[in-house]
């Protein structure tokens, strides 16, 4: 697979996941086997040692660390990635620094990346926005092409059984009446059939067979999240790992999130005890999104909660997950995962 002039060997990236979930670990193992291996830029930083006081300057300090070490660990394979929430407060900044370190892509949702371009454009660094609809990816496109003049490098279009924050409404994500993969990605080939722009499809995707699939409708190729956090190489807490291999059907839920969008996460105490009304608000605030509702009118703090989660706090984590968790009932290694979804794929 050849993005712009870079060469992606075996069609699958790896989900940025944060906080701390895909750090430079996990990234720099699916990059070693011919994946893109992506480090996800939120709140990176948390466990350095001025993050209570700097978070801003102690996450662009570990992103930076995090896409070296990646590369390093890489050895020349594969590509290694960042993904950057659109939501994120000093977006801009974020995507400077993931350039200046050498990320071979910025993905970006979570919000549509108006910016994105300016930081990618004449840099070796592709830029690929998310998408959960035709719309937004026309919307992208135009933009881009007034603006930059120029168009995305290829698209993430996410689905419907993806983990964390999800671009579709609460009402049709309980309901079932959000689109499918298939429905999504047919819609966004037709609305670029002038473009020879790639896609990867996200959420829910789950096997070998299933990369078959859309690589049969004409995808470029995959996106796999949660099927990553039961792994070896994985930079979250065996607490965390062993959440995704024991979950059933019934602990997957669609939650509100504090910055208004809707999420899937494992069902855990916190979630238990905000149900009841408690709250969990943050000892400080790091400021991390644009459209978190801060202070007190938030029933907690997901930045607080998410940590929590990374660290292997079960009391008071929020475990993200998508919707196939209760499918994993091993942790195995990265080139475990990567074999089975490549040569089943191919």
């Amino acid at each position: 697979m050849k993005i712009r002039d870079k060469i992606l060997p075996v069609p699958v990236i790896q989900g940025g996941m944060g906080v701390g979930v895909s750090l430079s670990k996990l990234a720099g193992a699916v990059a070693k086997c011919g994946g893109m291996g992506v480090v996800s830029a939120v709140n990176c930083g948390f466990n350095e040692p001025d993050f209570d006081k700097d978070p801003l300057q102690a996450n662009l300090r570990a992103l930076k660390r995090e896409i070296r070490k990646a590369k390093e660990s890489a050895e020349g394979n594969g590509l290694v990635g960042v993904n950057i929430m659109a939501a994120v407060t000093n977006y801009d900044a974020y995507c400077a620094c993931a350039v200046e370190a050498g990320a071979d892509a910025i993905i970006s949702g979570a919000g549509l990346p108006l910016s994105l371009p300016e930081h990618t454009k004449g840099t070796d660094t592709l830029c690929a926005p998310i998408v959960s609809s035709a719309k937004a990816a026309v919307i992208l496109c135009r933009k881009y092409e007034k603006k930059y003049g120029i168009l995305p490098d290829f698209f993430v279009m996410e689905g419907k059984m993806a983990g964390g924050h999800l671009g579709f409404s609460e009402e049709d994500l309980i309901n079932g009446t959000a689109k499918t993969n298939d429905e999504i990605f047919q819609e966004i080939e037709e609305a670029l059939q002038t473009s020879d722009i790639p896609v990867f499809v996200a959420g829910g995707v789950f096997t070998g067979e299933d990369v078959k699939h859309f690589l049969s409708l004409g995808a470029a190729g995959v996106q796999v999240g949660t099927r990553f956090i039961a792994t070896e190489e994985c930079d979250a807490s065996e607490v965390f790992k062993q959440a995704i291999v024991n979950a059933k059907k019934e602990d997957i839920r669609i939650i509100k999130s504090p910055v208004g969008m809707p999420a899937r996460a494992i069902v855990s105490p916190l979630l238990e005890r905000i149900g009841t009304g408690e709250a969990f608000p943050a000892k400080r605030c790091s400021n991390c999104l644009t459209k978190c509702k801060k202070g007190d009118r938030i029933p907690y703090c997901i930045s607080r909660a998410l940590i929590e989660a990374v660290r292997g706090n079960w009391e008071d984590g929020l475990f993200f997950t998508g919707e196939n968790a209760d499918r994993i009932n091993r942790i195995q290694t990265v080139r475990e995962l990567m074999d089975e979804l490549y040569q089943m794929g191919e």
